[in-house]
């Protein structure tokens, strides 16, 4: 008996848990991850708390790693906790340059570079749905440059907060920034040829079958 695309593509989980357990300590650190996002966009352009922003964002990307070393230490990995890691990435980065855009930290332009990126996945997930398949795997190459990015921004905000730190901060958080842009587009054109593939295989075994 064949299996459909998405049950063939998704990863399972490991550790020897249910890949359906919502209620695990990694899922919660998730939880509270994306808690954050909210909190640190009111601080940044509603109280203008800049020093508090900055508190929230630096635990917020420095905790990004934190989730998934726990699942994997307590043996909680789950289907929810790989969905949420991800997108709680996803909203710190959008919250950022949104928040960064408004207050002038980012040009316009460097974040419509990655917005671009953004709705190019989305596309591609869009077409996988179609198909039957989930969304792919977590690449290397994407979790590094999400970790630029997440430790980009804070040093960006110090850099525009701190003006003793001008100079330094910025220097650094730029480069660590325009790296985490490349490596996130060549990321982000590895999940399309990735795609393509599953596309290209589901559309063959129809026609086979």
């Amino acid at each position: 008996m064949s299996r459909r695309p998405a049950e063939a593509e998704q990863p399972r989980a490991s550790g020897g848990t249910a890949p359906g357990r919502v209620l695990t300590v990694p899922n919660l650190i998730s939880f509270l991850r994306l808690l954050g996002v909210p909190i640190f966009l009111y601080l940044l352009l509603g109280a203008h708390a800049d020093v508090a922003a900055l508190v929230v964002l630096a635990v917020g990307g420095t905790t990004d790693w934190v989730d998934g070393w726990v699942a994997r230490r307590l043996h909680q990995v789950s289907r929810l906790g790989e969905l949420l890691d991800p997108l709680a990435d996803r909203l710190y980065i959008l919250a950022t340059l949104v928040g960064f855009t408004a207050r002038e930290v980012v040009p316009w332009q460097f974040t419509a570079a990655l917005l671009a990126r953004e709705l190019l996945l989305l596309a591609s997930l869009g077409v996988l749905r179609r198909f039957g398949y989930g969304p792919p795997p977590v690449h290397y190459v994407g979790k590094t440059a999400t970790f630029l990015l997440l430790a980009a921004f804070p040093t960006l905000l110090l850099a525009s907060a701190v003006p003793g730190a001008t100079d330094v901060a910025g220097a650094l958080g730029w480069g660590l920034a325009w790296w985490g842009l490349v490596l996130y587009w060549v990321a982000g054109i590895m999940y399309v040829i990735q795609a393509s593939r599953l596309v290209r295989a589901a559309r063959g075994a129809g026609a086979v079958a």
